[in-house]
C-alpha cells in the first residue's frame, strides 16, 4: 500500500489480478510496447516529446481492454491519447488494437494513476480526462476504495487546462450520485449541464454497455469543465 501526500497509507482503488495474456497481446507487447509504452518516472513527462507532436492531450484512466479508447483515438486523430492502466492483458489488448488500426496518437503508461498524475503530468497540461466505468466497489464496506473521491478529483482538476473537460461514466446509480456530489463540490469544475449528461458522441458504446442497456441497465455520464 503506497503512502498518500499526508503520509498515511493510501487505499488503492484496484486489485492487481494475474490475468492471462493471450498470444496476440503478448506479440503486441513485444513488438509495439517499445514504441507506445511509456515507463513510469517520478518526474514530469514532456507530453509533446512523448507523443512526437504538439496536439491536445487527453488522458484516459482505467481503459480496460482498450476497445473504447482505440475507437476514440481512431475517430479523433487531431488529439493525442494517454491511457493509464495497471493490468497487463488490457495493455496488450490496446497495443494490439493500435497495431491493427495503425494508430499513432496513443501512448500507454502501465502504472497507478494517482502516482502518474502526481509525478508525471504537469498542472494545466491536459485537454481532457476520461474515466469510464471505474470499479464500483458496490459493497458498502468497500466504498472507500472507489476512485472518485474529493482528493483525486482535485488532483485531476489541477492537471486539466482551463476550458478542458472531465468526463466520467458509470452503470451503478449510487456511484453516479456520489460522482455528481464530488464533482459538484470541486470549485475548479463546473457542470456542463444540469445533473447528468446525455452520452456524448465522443464516448462509444462498448459491447458490455450495449448488453447492459438491452437488459434495462442504466448508464450515467457526467461532463464537467475546468474553469
Amino acid at each position: 500500500m503506497s503512502q498518500s501526500e499526508s503520509g498515511h497509507p493510501r487505499i488503492r482503488s484496484y486489485v492487481l489480478r494475474a490475468g492471462r495474456v493471450g498470444s496476440g497481446q503478448a506479440k503486441a507487447l513485444a513488438e509495439l510496447g517499445p514504441r507506445y509504452l511509456l515507463p513510469y518516472q517520478s518526474e514530469l513527462l514532456d507530453l509533446d516529446a512523448a507523443c512526437g507532436r504538439s496536439a491536445p492531450k487527453i488522458l484516459e484512466i482505467g481503459f480496460g481492454m482498450g476497445e473504447g479508447l482505440a475507437e476514440i483515438a481512431a475517430a479523433h486523430p487531431e488529439n493525442d491519447y494517454l491511457g493509464v492502466e495497471v493490468h497487463t492483458p488490457g495493455v496488450g489488448a490496446l497495443l494490439k488494437q493500435v497495431g491493427e488500426r495503425g494508430l499513432t496518437n496513443v501512448r500507454i503508461i502501465q502504472h497507478d494513476a494517482v502516482e502518474v498524475l502526481t509525478h508525471m503530468i504537469a498542472p494545466a497540461s491536459l485537454g481532457g480526462v476520461q474515466v469510464f466505468f471505474p470499479d464500483p466497489w458496490h459493497k458498502k464496506r468497500h466504498n472507500k476504495r472507489r476512485l472518485i473521491q474529493p482528493p483525486f478529483i482535485r488532483l485531476l482538476a489541477e492537471r486539466i487546462a482551463p476550458g478542458g473537460y472531465l468526463h466520467l461514466a458509470t452503470d451503478w446509480e449510487d456511484y453516479a450520485l456520489q460522482m455528481l456530489e464530488v464533482l459538484s463540490a470541486e470549485p475548479a469544475l463546473v457542470n456542463t449541464t444540469v445533473g447528468f449528461s446525455p452520452r456524448p458522441d465522443t464516448r462509444p458504446l462498448t459491447k458490455f454497455e450495449q448488453r447492459g442497456l438491452r437488459l434495462g441497465h442504466g448508464v450515467w455520464d457526467l461532463v464537467f469543465q475546468r474553469r
